[in-house]
């Protein structure tokens, strides 16, 4: 899976006042927004679902066997010298043939991602879900973790500094964006990590998931 051609999401923005809260307007200028040096979980696009085929070579509709989707991801964020994301999330499932009790296994991957691109970590695991006799649905719920050091998840000094020099009407850097500074733009992406979690597919399904 190349996780350079996913569309990643992320927090790109910095508190830039102490008593402001997210949203306001600062006294001296600018909005107020947050950037949480914990990783971002999420989940990249056409990783979210997938599905089984009888027999398994078909991707005809008459030949869908299982299809599964993962939802309610939700992340905490423990603080140290390393920053603990957990993500927990449910894999809701269904099935076409009900007759006989069944259980499924299915991969997920959880990878650790820096700067958009960059897999620092990833771990494959299983959910396990089970089928009654009877019955067509059935949920489970599984988690992932990361740990990412605080250093290397933290902006530098220097840029700090950058992003919160106050401004005023006049100044010859008033109307410059330090967002749009090539050294503070690098520095945010080197900073940002991701928790990303999805369906460990083969090629295959991956195909199958982009173009269907």
């Amino acid at each position: 899976m190349t996780f350079s051609r996913i569309a990643l999401t992320g927090m790109l923005a910095l508190a830039l006042a102490g008593c402001s809260r997210r949203g306001e307007i600062d006294p001296t200028g600018g909005i107020v927004a947050v950037r949480s040096p914990c990783p971002v979980a999420a989940i990249p696009a056409q990783t979210g679902d997938i599905t089984l085929f009888n027999p398994a070579g078909s991707t005809d509709a008459r030949a869908i066997d299982v299809v599964a989707d993962i939802t309610n991801l939700r992340s905490t964020c423990s603080e140290g010298d390393q920053f603990y994301t957990e993500a927990s999330f449910t894999v809701n499932a269904r099935r076409t043939d009900a007759t006989a009790a069944r259980q499924v296994v299915l991969p997920y991957f959880s990878a650790v991602v820096r700067g958009g691109n960059a897999v620092v970590a990833k771990r494959v695991g299983q959910v396990m879900l089970d089928f009654p006799a009877g019955q067509y649905r059935a949920s489970a719920t599984a988690k992932a973790g990361s740990y990412v050091n605080r250093t290397a998840a933290t902006l530098p000094a220097d840029i700090q500094a950058k992003i919160n020099s106050k401004r005023k009407a006049g100044d010859a850097d008033a109307a410059i964006d330090p967002f749009a500074q090539p050294d503070v733009k690098a520095a945010l992406q080197r900073t940002s990590f991701e928790l990303l979690v999805g369906f460990n597919l083969t090629q295959d399904q991956l195909r199958y998931n982009a173009t269907r």
